[in-house]
């Protein structure tokens, strides 16, 4: 008996390890929901695709200009750069304007989305002039939001090559938009023109930005997210001078992560914005270098100060807890504690996984946010997951006092709740798109569409020594005409009444077999339902109109600043409130939360108005805001509403338009 023990003993470890696989693959693995079920959960659904007009353009192109170094890998280095935003941009109280980022002609455009007024204006290009440029630079996204406090919407594009540009909306322009009604400037002060009037400025390669109020003092400020190292990516005059990840699971090599504070600005016809850029050490070390291709501020505990969530490619993403004040940044590196049971990929902060996408939101009605993580999950490609993870806490001060030792309560439940899965995963977004009361789960898909298969290769890659693969020499071969999960398509999971969640993309005819990456949510026709639009890597961007047939309830709060003066003529949309909280408690006690987001995800940026569906809820309902008001002086707010749409001004009140 005591042989038999000890044994035990020694073998305990590997034990462990194989009842969490099997019980992972069981997890994984339940069965699958009947075509009867699929059909009646999708009864519940309905969209019509529509084409969103574009301007002309004589360039044309399927794969990018690249360093020579990449040149055997140039589909990679093409695969990223569709993008969509959804705002209203033209003052006209609906989020019914596109930003959209095109990489087949490396084209910024602003559209209206295509509904019966869509000839508002006609679609047009948004270019960088008279800010210096080169031609080795590409935009890669698009984040709406007042960055001069006028109350007009001005668009913060991210790019590879080049530190982002300001489209500050001038405060006298005809009423259509057009180039005119926007002035480029410089988020980042200096002066970046060379000898020659070319861009020779920082060569941020950038995959992910958004804005909100980090340090408290009720201005916005902007997070920007490197992925490559500042290098040549695109220059095919340059052999080298570039790098690759250092690992395929823990890489820190990657690009800088900047944060830029706003210190002040100015409306009319030559308006501005200014910024300063804090140095890289606010961040902790662990959280500077990754390689991030996604993020999220949110406010999780209830101070109103948002917290980072960086989702990085090849290794660890990072949950920032912020302990900010008024000039001064301060974030604290927060990890998910290990568990028996748990795999360290798993975890908040320890994940080797390829994080793609982010986005908060409460899915189980306990008034904490959770998050939703979308990673490179192809079951029989690279056998990763996306992260549901669940918040573990009882209430915010709970979570408060976790966040604060530095412990981050969350639990992955992906397997268990049938989303663990979706493949080459990107962009996500939370919302609720037939009012059931429940948040489903959007997500893009697909990575290099061609005829030749070249997962082989890549399966190869993904076994390689890491002493190799920062090297771009050892990468395999990536270019036109091959395949890499090319056909895989967007998913939308929803909900089943057993708390599992089914991808009803090919019930409602949205799994196209064509690469997306950003998707942007918002009413753009006031319906009270959720509209969405989708961008495609090299292929054309659509949007859907949300015609689901019988739709519950709903509130929907457009959340602006109080706006001290209206300078121009031009019209205005208001300053949104961002972070903004907002929690609706129904007659049943049901909670549902939401936020005035400034930004989340991958390639695409949900409208600043709050959206919340309320099922089968009647009457009125119970509504709490909380915000910042311009002099940083935090408020709450207690209201009971009627459903339906509701524009309110946020100063040392709410007042109701």
């Amino acid at each position: 008996m005591t042989a038999v023990l000890g044994l035990l003993r020694r073998q305990l470890t590997g034990v462990i390890a194989l009842v969490v696989v099997v019980a992972f693959y069981f997890a994984v693995t339940l069965p699958q929901v009947s075509a009867d079920t699929r059909n009646a959960m999708a009864d519940n659904y309905a969209f019509a695709e529509h084409s969103v007009a574009l301007p002309e353009s004589d360039k044309q192109q399927s794969i990018r200009q690249v360093n020579q170094a990449y040149k055997h890998i140039d589909a990679w280095m093409s695969s990223v750069g569709a993008a969509v935003a959804m705002n209203d941009l033209d003052g006209d109280g609906l989020p019914n304007d596109l930003c959209v980022v095109d990489p087949r002609t490396d084209q910024v455009i602003i559209t209206p989305v295509p509904d019966a007024r869509g000839d508002r204006y006609e679609p047009f290009e948004l270019t960088p002039a008279p800010l210096p440029v080169n031609d080795v630079m590409a935009p890669m996204g698009c984040v709406p939001a007042d960055l001069n406090e006028d109350g007009r919407l001005d668009l913060l594009i991210y790019m590879w090559g080049r530190t982002p540009v300001i489209h500050l909306q001038t405060a006298d322009h005809d009423d259509a938009l057009s180039p005119s009604a926007f002035v480029a400037t410089e988020a980042v002060p200096g002066n970046n023109a060379g000898p020659d009037g070319k861009y020779n400025g920082p060569q941020w390669n950038s995959n992910a930005a958004t804005v909100a109020d980090f340090d408290g003092d009720g201005h916005d400020d902007i997070f920007v997210g490197n992925y490559f190292p500042d290098s040549p990516v695109l220059d095919p005059s340059q052999d080298g001078g570039v790098e690759m990840n250092h690992s395929l699971s823990h890489a820190q090599n990657g690009g800088g992560k900047h944060i830029l504070l706003g210190k002040g600005a100015t409306a009319g016809a030559n308006p501005t914005a200014d910024f300063e850029a804090v140095p890289e050490d606010v961040l902790p070390e662990e959280a500077r270098h990754g390689w991030t291709l996604a993020v999220s501020a949110n406010d999780l505990d209830g101070d109103l100060l948002p917290e980072l969530y960086i989702a990085n490619d090849f290794g660890q993403d990072r949950l920032l807890y912020n302990r900010s004040q008024p000039g001064k940044v301060s974030f604290d590196n927060v990890e998910t504690t290990r568990t028996p049971g748990t795999p360290k990929s798993k975890r908040i902060g320890e994940d080797s996984f390829k994080g793609m996408g982010v986005d908060f939101g409460d899915t189980n009605h306990d008034g904490l946010y959770d998050a939703f993580v979308s990673n490179l999950t192809v079951t029989w490609g690279i056998v990763e997951s996306n992260f549901h993870y669940v918040n573990q806490a009882k209430d915010k001060a709970d979570l408060r006092t976790q966040l604060r030792s530095g412990e981050a309560p969350f639990k992955d439940v992906s397997g268990g709740d049938g989303t663990a899965w979706s493949g080459w995963s990107w962009d996500n977004k939370l919302a609720d798109f037939a009012n059931r009361g429940e948040l489903d789960i959007a997500v893009t898909n697909g990575f290099i569409r061609g005829s030749t298969n070249r997962w082989p290769q890549l399966q190869e890659l993904a076994m390689a020594n890491d002493a190799l693969v920062a090297n771009p020499f050892f990468w395999p071969n990536a270019n036109a005409g091959d395949d890499i999960a090319g056909s895989e398509t967007l998913h939308l999971f929803v909900k089943g009444e057993d708390g599992r969640y089914t991808d009803l993309a090919p019930e409602l005819g949205l799994a196209v077999p064509i690469p997306t990456r950003g998707i942007a949510t918002g009413d753009a026709d006031g319906d009270g339902l959720l509209d969405l639009a989708v961008a495609r890597q090299y292929g054309e961007p659509v949007y859907y109109h949300n015609e689901a047939p019988s739709p519950g309830g709903y509130l929907n709060l457009e959340l602006t600043h109080e706006q001290k003066e209206t300078v121009g003529t031009a019209d205005i949309a208001g300053s949104p409130a961002t972070g903004a909280q907002v929690t609706v408690t129904t007659a049943d006690g049901k909670k549902y939360i939401q936020r005035v987001d400034g930004g989340s995800g991958h390639g695409g940026k949900r409208s600043t108005e709050v959206h919340i569906g309320l099922g089968d809820a009647e009457g009125p309902v119970n509504v709490c805001i909380e915000w910042r008001d311009r002099q940083g002086k935090t408020h709450m707010q207690e209201l009971e509403l009627s459903q339906g749409k509701h524009q309110f001004v946020l100063g040392a009140t709410a007042e109701e338009k």
